[in-house]
């Protein structure tokens, strides 16, 4: 009780205090499946002429869960006598989890992502954006960074035509567009400049623009691969600390085998594998609408069940995403109540949910220690 007593405050006896606190256990957040108890989500509670005010801070970014988690609660509620009426105050903080071994975590960056395809061409960078976009509409801070030095095309599908600034001329400013931060090698080369580059520049190249980029508190940061298994997906493994990867594939047999190589590179270097996205699963006719799986299917959701990882979704071969994607207006921005937004949407909330129930890194937490002789 000597708990609680710190969350509740005036006008809640001690009776009433552990009948909300029973009441609270029933309510069932549906994407970590955990009760708001649990999630140790409830921060403060009084009771003022008979209306309950609640402060519920939820560990992952779900803006949109929260009007269907008050109905629950407000619910709950309604039989306790002392309680005419609940008003709940919903917040979000994301807090930083393990990475792995021997790497150290980003002062500012709390977990990163990576998304990775193994294969070209299956729609990684699409998704990345719209993922991105969703979790920002969800309430995280979130920043892109675009690692596919040979081919970046984060700046087109984000509508970024600034070069980044520097403030003290060692570090650059992020980029901004839909309230996202970026970088990418894209926004610092001329646009029909080929990179001509062999494996150890393009892997110093990805590390300084992880690492000079004054990214501002983010939440989480999305890293687009480029295919295969090579020089830039080996650095990301042994240097950059990441909290879980994403494999986008298509349902086709040729890029799945791409997709299982870097499913494993990450089970070898001990990075968690957040799950399976299968794009262009199927093709919807824009003249008759008829539905075919013109790439296989069920490949991704195969997969996903052969090396026991979560299968997040599967997104259409859509024409409106590449048009979108091309303009520079994302889907996710572009469409927000669509049924494709959602889709990415629900995705999103899948991956920050995964996350949060991860162990909790607690490296920047404890204060640097510096010995200086005098």
């Amino acid at each position: 009780m000597g708990f609680l007593n710190k969350l509740f405050g005036n006008g809640i006896s001690a009776p009433l205090q552990t009948q909300i606190e029973n009441q609270l256990k029933t309510v069932i957040e549906s994407q970590t499946q955990n009760d708001l108890m649990s999630l140790n989500a409830l921060q403060a509670a009084e009771l003022k002429k008979s209306t309950l005010k609640l402060s519920i801070q939820l560990p992952y970014p779900c803006k949109s869960l929260w009007p269907a988690l008050e109905q629950q609660i407000t619910h709950v509620m309604q039989d306790l006598e002392e309680i005419n009426k609940v008003e709940c105050d919903f917040s979000t903080t994301v807090v930083a989890h393990d990475v792995q071994k021997g790497v150290k975590p980003l002062e500012n960056v709390k977990n990163i992502i990576a998304v990775a395809s193994g294969k070209g061409g299956v729609g990684k960078s699409t998704t990345t954006v719209n993922l991105a976009l969703a979790l920002q509409q969800e309430g995280a801070r979130v920043g892109i960074l675009d690692a596919d030095i040979y081919g970046p095309s984060i700046p087109t599908m984000l509508n970024i035509t600034d070069k980044p600034q520097t403030v003290d001329g060692k570090s650059m400013q992020p980029l901004h567009a839909y309230g996202l931060q970026a970088m990418s090698i894209g926004a610092l080369i001329d646009p029909d400049s080929p990179m001509i580059w062999r494996g150890p520049i393009v892997t110093q190249t990805l590390q300084q623009l992880l690492n000079e980029t004054n990214w501002d508190e983010l939440d989480y940061l999305l890293i687009d691969l480029p295919p295969g298994t090579g020089d830039v997906q080996l650095t990301l493994a042994q240097n950059i600390p990441v909290t879980g990867a994403v494999i986008v594939t298509t349902p086709q047999e040729v890029s799945l085998i791409d997709a299982r190589k870097g499913l494993k590179m990450f089970e070898k270097v001990e990075i968690p594998i957040l799950g399976i996205i299968e794009n262009m699963s199927t093709h919807i006719c824009s003249n008759c609408g008829h539905e075919e799986a013109i790439f296989g299917a069920n490949g991704g959701q195969t997969m996903a069940e052969q090396y026991g990882v979560k299968f997040l979704g599967a997104m259409p071969l859509e024409k409106r995403i590449r048009e979108e994607a091309d303009k520079g207006m994302p889907t996710v921005t572009a469409e927000p109540t669509s049924e494709l937004a959602n889709k990415y949407r629900a995705i999103a909330l899948q991956i920050s949910a995964d996350i949060a129930n991860k162990k909790r890194s607690y490296a920047n937490l404890f204060p640097k220690i510096e010995i200086v002789n005098n």
